[in-house]
């Protein structure tokens, strides 16, 4: 078990909010209430869970229940879920000040489709849950990479066959890395970490592939961010 204030293994998105915008960290939010102290705020979240959401829905209007994988401060959860009242939205961080932040969405917001979240590793052993779509909004790119084989082979295990996993970030596609602020992100995360940066599209669907998933569709999306769509195939 991972002590408080350690970093995790998995998922890396507790200490900050990735964005093309380097300054861009998670911080307290401003509009915290006496009730809610644990609340955490992400500007970058703020920012684009709007046009997130628009795409999303269009590859989950035919899903029932999502599992959302490195929530981080929980505010894609609650839009996400407001925004698509036929889904329960189950929401995980493996960070004990995510969950605690999310615990605080969760209540604030009250949605009946919007459960409590649960702590997720991806590099271990995933929980038994019940799900037709898995997505993951900023982590890919802000942990290690054996991160991502984890969240790939798990999704594997939880996912039937035709349902989608749902990936949001900055990518280099065919070692185009789509904007000059891709680079500079990039070289800002690898001196913070040696092990984070943006990946290679293709990496990933190599790994995907090992797993059962075929790319279905590379989405672009604002500040040089993609929603990359991947469905289980075997």
């Amino acid at each position: 078990m991972r002590r408080s204030g350690e970093m995790p293994l998995g998922c890396l998105a507790c200490r900050l909010a990735p964005s093309a915008k380097h300054s861009d960290v998670v911080i307290a939010s401003q509009a915290t209430s006496y009730s809610y102290p644990m609340k955490r705020f992400a500007p970058s979240a703020e920012r684009n869970q709007q046009p997130i959401g628009d795409v999303f829905s269009r590859y989950l209007r035919n899903c029932t229940s999502v599992l959302e994988i490195a929530s981080g401060t929980g505010q894609h959860a609650v839009h996400l879920a407001a925004s698509l009242p036929h889904l329960t939205w189950q929401p995980s961080d493996v960070d004990f000040d995510n969950v605690d932040s999310i615990k605080a969405y969760v209540a604030e917001a009250d949605l009946p489709n919007l459960r409590a979240p649960i702590e997720l590793d991806v590099t271990g052993e995933w929980p038994r849950i019940a799900c037709d779509a898995v997505v993951c909004i900023n982590m890919v790119h802000i942990s290690p990479w054996h991160a991502s084989e984890g969240l790939l082979r798990g999704a594997s295990q939880c996912l039937p066959v035709g349902a989608p996993l749902l990936l949001y970030g900055p990518y280099i596609i065919d070692g185009d890395y789509q904007a000059q602020s891709n680079v500079e992100f990039h070289q800002w995360l690898r001196r913070r970490n040696p092990a984070w940066g943006v990946r290679e599209l293709r990496d990933v669907e190599r790994e995907a592939k090992k797993w059962g998933f075929t790319l279905a569709d590379v989405q672009a999306m604002p500040a040089n961010n993609h929603t990359v769509v991947f469905r289980r195939t075997t």
